[in-house]
Formats: structure tokens, C-alpha cells, sequence
């Protein structure tokens, strides 16, 4: 899927009239119809099913909030498909409107930006919920899984619950990843894909319990690993390219620790500094071709990869420095390309200047939580995103290896550092009062 792209100087976007916000509109029942039968295209073949635990405690017409997780594009059609029969509406990113907006605004979409603190979102939220009279389906990952878990939940859902004050239903999702993972290219291979639907709060639950015992259900929710599943169900990929790109979630080899030289290519994941050789099994295991493997499970490795980036942020040596084209998004009409610049994240955050020197951006680390990477977004390119309710930067690193991955772990362990040196002198200064 491609988007509409238009070049223009900074100077140029910056005076164009920024996005006024609207109420979303009430869905209509044609939409809803259409898009059923678009998903039905492609689930039909892949013989989907649904597994529903606990839904008869779920009215018929009661609006309801539905956290879904996010593995890739597959997961919107399996949605058209269970929620068919009731009003619903998507909360769904800013850049999804481009070029889209004559039908994503009938079919009720909610927009916003990727993490980023955004109160219209509540408020557009609790009047679809409560005067709209529909339900709302999110992805509170925000981003898709590199690794097959869970993206970085905010802390900031529990409260959103208390909020909104309605039943709360989770849609996991198994076999999209595995079908097709976002490091693999658009390359799709032939799995079949089913969803759980499960009741997990009622909005007295909701009312009763705290905002961290509301955040740890959530987390034990989206507590999933792909990989194991297909492991454990022994679903089978043989697919030849089924370690395309690979590297681009495995970008450090843990032998020689060198980065950004690893390579996914057919079934095989090498490094190109010291030639070791991993092979991606047809069931989701790592083998080393020589027997010495430090990990047969792609999760693993990627939380090894997250710990190296703590490491670093701890040490002060993490930095990254990117030459880097900038596009910028500021309405719903088209991305706008305006130039090149320089993109250095470090433990100060990520700090972006650019566009013959008019462009100077400062983002701190306890801003955001998490870092909006992708691979291969828009068939662009892969991309780090970020910015504020206004404006955002996407910027798509020049020559620079697999960072793309690392940026986002380093933003997530960032922001937990901080929130624990808060905590830490928030406790000290009790300690003296006491």
C-alpha cells in the first residue's frame, strides 16, 4: 500500500493551515457491508475462524471498548469479519486518512497520532461510547510486533478504562504474524489464521479495580509469543524466503556483537563479520549451521538485543547519528517530502535539524514511551516516526545499516529509565520528609 507524496519546502508546510479536529461521524451500515465482503476475500481461502469465550455477558446493542492485538494488516479484515454484526469505530493513525478520508470518516474512524499524549482521542473516544451509542475497536500497541509479542503498552490505558466506563473484550489474533511478519518484505506464506474473542471486563469490574490492577490484565492479555505458538501448534513455513530480512529485527550478531551486519536472506541469517550462520526452521526455531547456537528463539534474541541497548543508555555510550530524508505530516491531504537533515538520538532524546538549517526539533525522552519504527512503511522505506499532536517527522535513515529496530528499544528503555529515576527520587524525598 503506497501513499500520496508531495514535495515541498519546509517553509511551505509550515505555513499550510494545520488539521482542525472533528467529531467522528456515526458509522454507516454500507461501510460496514463493503469492507465485510473485502475481508471476506481474503479469509475465506485461509479458512478463518473465531473462537468467542464469556461474549453472552455482552448485550447485543451494549457499546463496548475491543483491544485487538497487532501483527499486521490482516488483523483490520479478521475485525471486519467479527464485528460485522454492531456499530463500530477504528481508532486508527493520522497518515491512514491520506487519501482516504471521503471513507474513513463514513465508516466512523477515530484518528491520532502514534504515542503521543492525545486528549482529543479520549474525548472522541467516550462520544462515540456514550452519544454515538457504537462500540470502538484499538490496537494499543499502536505498531505492529517486529518480534511476534507485544509492542510496549502505555500506562495510561488503565485510566483510559476508568474513563470510558464500558466492558472491555480482547481479540487475540494467531497465525497473521506468521503469515505475514512485518521484517518479511509484503511476502505473505500459506497459514491459516483464527482470533479469540474473549469478555474481560465489565464496566463494574472497571469501576472496583485500581489503574495498576487494570494495566497488569491488560499485560497478562497481550502476554502472546508467535513464535511459540507456531512452535507449540507446529504450524509449518517452508516458504524459501522465510528469513527475508530477518536482520532488520536481529540486527547484532551475539558472537562477535558486531551490528547492523547480520543478513536475512532465504532461509538463512548470517553475519557478515565473523560468518556465522543461523538457519530459520520451517517450524520458527534457530539452528546455527554449526551446531553453537546462543539462541534458538527469535523473542530471546531480540530481548538480549534490549538489555545490550539498557546497557548503553546506562553507560552514556549509546548514540546514533543518521543522515536521514525528512518528510513531515501536518493534514490529511498528502505527506510532504522537505528535505534532508540529520536525525541524533542519544540520551538527551531524539533531536532532528535539517532543511538548510530551518528545521530544529527536540524531542525528550520522557515525551513518549515508545518510537514509531517500521519497516518498509508506505513502500517507502523504513522509517522512524515521531513528533507531537501538530506535526510529525517521519524520517528514513541515508546508508545506515538496521536501525531502525534499535531506535525503537532505545526509546522504550529511555523513557523506563527516566520513569524509574523519578520513582527513585520521588522515594528519596519521602524518606527525608519521614
Amino acid at each position: 500500500m503506497k501513499i500520496k507524496v508531495v514535495k515541498k519546502t519546509y517553509d511551505q508546510v509550515m505555513a499550510l493551515p494545520k488539521l482542525e479536529p472533528k467529531r467522528p461521524m456515526r458509522q454507516w451500515g454500507l461501510f460496514r457491508f463493503v469492507t465485510l465482503i473485502y475481508g471476506l476475500l481474503e479469509l475465506i481461502p485461509l479458512r478463518f475462524s473465531c473462537k468467542k469465550i464469556g461474549m453472552d455477558k455482552l448485550g447485543k446493542d451494549e457499546p463496548c471498548l475491543f483491544l485487538m492485538n497487532h501483527s499486521s494488516f490482516l488483523d483490520l479484515k479478521m475485525a471486519f469479519r467479527m464485528l460485522a454484526g454492531r456499530p463500530y469505530h477504528i481508532v486508527c493513525t493520522q497518515d491512514s486518512f491520506i487519501g482516504r478520508k471521503w471513507m474513513l470518516r463514513p465508516f466512523g474512524c477515530i484518528p491520532t497520532q502514534k504515542f503521543v499524549s492525545d486528549i482529543s482521542l479520549i474525548r472522541d473516544m467516550v462520544y462515540v461510547l456514550h452519544e454515538l451509542k457504537g462500540s470502538v475497536l484499538m490496537y494499543p500497541e499502536a505498531g505492529y510486533s517486529f518480534d511476534g509479542t507485544a509492542v510496549t503498552l502505555p500506562d495510561s490505558l488503565g485510566k483510559c478504562l476508568k474513563i470510558l466506563k464500558v466492558p472491555v473484550v480482547m481479540i487475540r489474533t494467531y497465525g497473521a504474524f506468521a503469515r505475514d511478519p512485518l521484517y518479511n518484505g509484503l511476502q505473505k506464506r500459506k497459514v491459516r489464521v483464527s482470533a479469540e474473542m474473549e469478555y474481560v471486563l465489565s464496566a463494574e469490574d472497571i469501576a472496583k479495580k485500581s489503574v495498576d490492577e487494570l494495566n497488569a490484565i491488560l499485560r497478562q492479555q497481550f502476554g502472546f509469543d508467535q513464535f511459540r505458538w507456531q512452535q507449540e501448534n507446529k504450524v509449518r513455513i517452508a516458504e524459501p524466503f522465510r528469513a527475508d530480512g530477518l536482520n532488520r529485527v536481529l540486527y547484532k550478531c551475539p558472537h562477535c556483537l558486531a551490528e547492523g551486519k547480520m543478513e536475512g536472506k532465504g532461509t538463512d541469517l548470517t553475519c557478515h563479520t565473523c560468518g556465522k550462520v543461523y538457519t530459520l526452521t520451517e517450524y520458527g526455531y534457530l539452528e546455527a549451521r554449526d551446531g553453537d547456537a546462543r539462541f534458538d528463539h527469535i523473542p530471546d534474541w531480540n530481548q538480549w538485543q534490549r538489555q545490550c541497548v539498557r546497557e548503553e543508555l546506562v553507560k552514556g555510550s549509546y548514540r546514533m547519528d543518521l543522515d536521514v530524508d525528512i518528510y513531515m505530516l501536518v493534514d490529511t491531504k498528502c505527506l510532504y517530502q522537505v528535505g534532508e537533515g540529520r536525525l541524533v538520538h542519544d540520551n538527551k532524546g531524539l533531536h532532528l535539524t535539517g532543511c538548510d538549517g530551518k528545521l530544529d526539533y527536540l524531542q525528550k525522552p520522557h515525551s513518549t514511551y515508545c518510537l514509531n519504527s517500521d519497516f518498509f512503511w508506505y513502500e517507502i522505506g523504513d522509517v522512524i516516526g515521531f513528533g507531537n499532536d501538530k506535526i510529525q517527522y517521519y524520517c528514513f535513515p541515508k546508508n545506515a545499516g538496521d536501525v531502525v529496530a534499535k531506535a525503537r528499544l532505545a526509546t522504550e528503555e529511555l523513557y523506563k529509565l527516566y520513569q524509574e529515576a523519578k520513582k527513585a527520587k520521588k522515594a528519596e524525598k519521602q524518606e527525608r520528609i519521614v
